[in-house]
């Protein structure tokens, strides 16, 4: 993306905001990751410190900081010359980074099941019933990742969480844009009652087994549907063969 135009799309993602500076990380953070998770800043757009420093009107120490956050989120990677660059959305490794998501969240699940809280079960219900009538396929990105994270409420362990969230991430910004084509709906609704009614009842190894059964389906419907949308792709046109004397 030519510098001039994204200069243009940060002005518009940041308006006017100019953050005091006790708040200034936290208010970067969280403008960058809502334009990266809604498709506003899409995958390949680079995040250069010093430009956001500017826009922002701060120092280049809470954008730097920022920047790091939502690396460790998985939202960014860090490319030599280029700096912070917008993540792609799951791709050719979807089976390798679902293969980890069911080794992360499968432990989580374990450890947190026998802990859950009424509270923690009400939030995880509340998160099932407005996907029930969602329509909006940001919210329903959101209200999955919400759900996840209910049931996993009272993993202790910090690094297994950040690890977990990180998966969770990546996957609410792929079904924000291909949830509809993929048609899971119905299929990933079943899946969450019974995960919940599991949980409440404190069946940990079915609550665990129940879990890898879903994010399986995931990986598979995931996979299908990146193939189908390649196989979709029209063959690019063959170049005439030039010959060298």
């Amino acid at each position: 993306m030519p510098n001039t135009a994204r200069e243009s799309l940060l002005r518009a993602i940041i308006g006017d905001e100019h953050p005091p500076a006790h708040l200034a990380r936290a208010v970067i953070e969280e403008k960058l990751r809502s334009a990266i998770l809604d498709g506003r800043l899409p995958a390949g757009t680079a995040l250069r410190q010093q430009e956001l420093a500017t826009l922002f009107g701060v120092s280049r120490m809470p954008v730097r900081e920022a920047l790091r956050q939502l690396e460790a989120q998985s939202l960014l990677t860090v490319e030599l010359h280029k700096g912070g660059v917008v993540a792609p959305l799951i791709g050719e490794d979807a089976v390798d980074a679902y293969a980890l998501r069911i080794l992360l969240e499968s432990e989580a699940i374990r450890l947190s099941v026998p802990l859950l809280d009424a509270e923690d079960l009400a939030l995880a219900q509340r998160c099932i019933e407005a996907l029930e009538v969602e329509t909006d396929y940001a919210e329903i990105g959101r209200l999955n990742r919400m759900f996840h994270m209910a049931l996993y409420a009272k993993v202790s362990n910090k690094r297994l969480m950040a690890a977990v969230e990180q998966g969770l991430n990546e996957e609410e910004r792929f079904l924000r844009f291909n949830l509809e084509a993929m048609g899971l709906g119905k299929l990933a609704q079943d899946d969450h009652w019974e995960l919940l009614n599991l949980a409440r009842d404190g069946n940990v190894d079915e609550t665990v087994q129940a879990l890898q059964l879903h994010l399986n389906r995931g990986v598979k419907a995931v996979t299908q549907y990146l193939r189908n949308q390649a196989n979709a792709q029209p063959l690019p046109a063959r170049k005439a063969k030039t010959r060298i004397s």
